[in-house]
């Protein structure tokens, strides 16, 4: 068996040079310091993406992208098809992990001010695949088409309508006309299925070009130590091997998970009924829309809520343009206020994200 496997390897090498690629991986280095576990948390979102797209396309062998057939496919998909609940509730619970992954790997990246020159390009790209999950978590809550889900989108996209000046056309592009109907459902289905996965694909392969090319980051603290004292292991096999040991221990905890804690069909949507009360997005929205309840009806001349989205996209836009205003980074020193910043944006998204689960 093992000359069998070294008759293939030498097979292969002839022909696509793999000695070449594992010489060149084996060049490639990891820091080895406390808080290098956090390295891994960007492969495990890799992961997750993996297993979105893989049973995204089996779901997609049965599910029907309109207002009448798409409660029922998915209806039909977890009692009729085999396996089908499986793989539905393993589509949805890796859907919020991978986000949750995403959030866990931005702020590891912030903490350890990864973004630093010359890393800047891979931590907008990172930023803007960060947005997209989100826009996949938006996009895929409406396709079963049932009551929490429509009227969550309902709610989701008059707050889009309050942005200043793009806030109406905005809200009309989403829903595809004045309201939430099946034209909102189709639209919203193909940026889930086409349009986004194409893009997050296109800057995923920039994001990981942009790794190779840089190696991974050092932080400060490492970066000052002498090259005597630092401690480093081969990203092949070693790092590699140990990545998918974490995506072993992932797949069983998705496992467990999707087993125990299937995911739940609901009701299908009625666009004429009223909205049942306690609509709430998705976990990771919540915070911001818990915090818009804060903000009052009117603040000066300005619509309070109008303000609270205005803010956010200004956080937003600071966070993703860090790597530029946060000058002391680049030479290697430490900036307190940027460390403030963080540890207070991961207080405030854990409080918020609490009151309103609780509210």
């Amino acid at each position: 068996m093992k000359n069998y496997f070294k008759c293939l390897y030498n097979w292969i090498d002839e022909r696509v040079q793999l000695e070449d690629l594992v010489k060149f991986m084996g060049k490639k280095y990891v820091p080895v310091h406390r808080h290098s576990i956090w390295y891994y948390f960007g492969g495990v979102s890799l992961f997750f993406f993996i297993i979105q797209v893989t049973t995204g396309i089996l779901l997609l062998f049965y599910y029907k992208g309109s207002s009448d057939l798409a409660f029922e496919s998915v209806q039909f998909i977890m009692s009729k098809v085999q396996f089908g609940w499986l793989v539905r509730s393993i589509h949805a619970w890796a859907a919020n992990l991978f986000i949750l992954s995403a959030f866990v790997h931005m702020f590891s990246v912030y903490f350890e001010k990864a973004y630093r020159k010359p890393r800047e390009m891979t931590w907008i790209t990172g930023m803007l695949m960060f947005f997209m999950c989100l826009g996949f978590g938006f996009s895929g809550y409406l396709l079963p088409w049932n009551t929490l889900s429509f009227f969550a989108t309902k709610v989701g996209t008059d707050i889009a309508g309050n942005v200043p000046i793009i806030g109406g056309p905005l809200k009309v592009f989403i829903r595809g006309g004045d309201d939430v109907t099946g034209a909102t459902l189709s639209r919203l289905f193909g940026f889930h299925v086409a349009l986004f996965p194409g893009i997050f694909t296109i800057l995923l392969g920039i994001h990981l070009i942009l790794i190779q090319r840089q190696g991974i980051s050092e932080p400060v603290h490492f970066s000052e130590k002498p090259a005597s004292e630092k401690k480093t292991m081969p990203f092949f096999p070693n790092f590699l091997l140990r990545d998918l040991l974490l995506w072993l221990i992932v797949l069983n905890v998705l496992a467990i998970l999707a087993v125990f804690l299937p995911a739940d069909l609901g009701i299908k949507a009625n666009p004429f009924a009223s909205a049942p009360a306690g609509i709430k997005p998705e976990w990771y929205f919540l915070f911001m829309f818990q915090s818009l309840k804060y903000f009052p009806s009117h603040i000066l001349f300005a619509d309070g809520e109008t303000v609270g989205i205005l803010l956010f996209g200004a956080a937003g836009v600071l966070w993703l343009l860090i790597p530029f205003w946060d000058r002391k980074s680049s030479r290697g020193e430490q900036n307190r206020f940027v460390n403030y910043l963080g540890l207070f944006a991961v207080i405030f998204i854990i409080i918020l994200t609490f009151l309103g689960w609780l509210s």
